[in-house]
């Protein structure tokens, strides 16, 4: 998790340094070695007439399971509602006093805020807290998670960019230790000459290279953005039809992909279990192949750097014929989570695509239990062309391939052609690509009725019959 007061750390609130320095006894009286635990105040805000897509509680509770996944357990809340946040700490003086008190009540180590602390707001908090707790905020918790999960160099490189960029502008107070030291006040005006200490000296020289490794990073992510697009050219040239299954953060599209396609996705019950996209071809019942594809899980509060780093990866979503849509039917915030997914589809560009909504999970229902009867009708109310599944014991996974089948044929053309014999690879080509209605036989080729995705119908054109001429005019 980042860590303010150092620039140069990379490591997460699991491997704070800070802790270790503190002594603990056991019952014995002997200084233990095992590291403190990670403990954490978790500190939410209501702003009037700011709509959000949770309540209060409900967001909180994510960000528990959040901090959770990050190796942290939360053990106390404190909200706050109000019209316009305190721009010095984001919570009101009062509500700072009451933060303190519970940190060293509670002997917590980590204070979290489930929104976006600013540089100035973090460093205030912080000195009002003290050095011995890490103060941090929704956006460095879920970087702390991506940088745990990410397993490609591509997964690396985007987290590592998003977390300078994070950590760019909250620097001014990470040599502050460097100007102590030296008697300075790193940088204060009314220091004088002579007096300033290094600190200031040694953050620009921060400042410069966090800037080059940027300037790196966004450069290798450029290489690699030409590279997907040279796959995406390939993949086009194939016509084999792209799905993209998304959905909120551990719907279970991992699960999804390994059970429809025997895929080895790192699939858990956590947030962001999975980073890196997956493709896999599938067979479908029409006997069609198709790509389908595991993008990055969405969650409400999406930080915009991490949106912004993973571009490339995201882009799947955009080149997709069709999207799948997962929904965890049996959360609590099953509609709200659906908005968080269509706002973030909208925000990528994606929001006309075509979609088959998944509501997985249904095996933690009991539907003779009639709150979980009336959540499944009103669910299927709501999404009336939606497939029931469970992808953890295969339950629905064939419908949900035959409306997979049945959306992505409803996106090819019709075709009526007869092709010599001579030209056997346009039939193959129909075969492995298109769906085949009819096809017969004739003194003059095999004349063939179905259906081909637009970007191949053109290399038919020349054996249209009379029947295909005529609609085409």
């Amino acid at each position: 998790m980042t860590n303010s007061n150092s620039s140069q750390s990379q490591s997460s609130l699991a491997s704070d340094g800070r802790d270790h320095q503190r002594v603990v006894r056991d019952e014995a009286g002997l200084v233990s070695t095992a590291p403190i635990a990670q403990r954490a105040v978790l500190v939410g805000v209501e702003l009037q007439n700011q709509p959000t897509l949770l309540t209060l509680e409900d967001s909180l509770d994510e960000l528990a399971l959040l901090a959770k996944t990050a190796g942290v357990r939360a053990i106390a809340r404190i909200t706050q509602r109000l019209e316009s946040p305190n721009p010095a700490t984001l919570i009101g003086s009062g509500k700072v006093e009451e933060l303190r008190m519970a940190v060293t009540e509670l002997d917590a180590n980590v204070v979290i805020f489930d929104d976006e602390l600013s540089p100035r707001q973090q460093r205030e908090l912080e000195k009002e807290l003290g050095e011995e707790v890490n103060v941090v905020d929704r956006t460095a918790l879920i970087l702390d998670i991506f940088a745990r999960h990410a397993r490609t160099h591509e997964g690396a490189v985007q987290v590592e960019l998003a977390q300078y960029e994070y950590r760019l502008p909250r620097l001014t107070r990470a040599w502050t230790h460097l100007a102590r030291q030296a008697g300075g006040r790193a940088g204060g005006a009314s220091g004088g000459v002579g007096v300033r200490g290094p600190g200031e000296t040694q953050l620009e020289v921060d400042r410069r290279e966090i800037n080059r490794r940027i300037a790196f990073l966004k450069q290798q992510l450029a290489e690699i953005s030409q590279h997907r697009e040279h796959y995406r050219n390939q993949r086009r040239q194939s016509a084999l039809p792209v799905v993209a299954v998304v959905g909120y953060t551990n719907a279970g599209k991992s699960t999804l992909l390994n059970a429809i396609a025997n895929a080895d996705v790192v699939a858990e019950d956590q947030l962001f279990a999975t980073l890196d996209p997956t493709t896999r071809r599938v067979r479908l019942p029409s006997d069609r192949l198709a790509l389908f594809s595991d993008t990055v899980g969405f969650i409400q509060k999406l930080p915009t750097m991490l949106v912004a780093a993973f571009r490339s990866t995201l882009e799947e979503v955009n080149e997709a014929d069709l999207l799948v849509h997962v929904v965890d039917i049996s959360h609590a915030n099953m509609e709200e989570q659906i908005a968080a997914v269509e706002e973030i589809l909208d925000d990528l560009g994606a929001s006309t695509k075509p979609v088959v909504v998944a509501l997985n999970k249904i095996d933690r229902l009991d539907r003779t239990d009639p709150e979980d009867a009336h959540l499944l009708e009103q669910a299927l109310s709501d999404n009336p062309h939606a497939v029931l599944i469970s992808a953890a014991n295969g339950t629905g996974l064939d419908r949900l391939l035959v409306a997979v089948d049945e959306a992505l044929r409803e996106q090819m053309m019709l075709i009526d052609a007869l092709i010599p014999y001579t030209r056997g690879d346009l039939v193959a080509m129909l075969h492995e690509n298109g769906l085949v209605e009819a096809e017969t036989h004739t003194e003059h080729g095999t004349h063939v009725v179905g259906r081909l995705p637009i970007e191949l119908v053109g290399r038919l054109a020349p054996y249209w019959t009379a029947n295909q001429q005529s609609e085409e005019t």
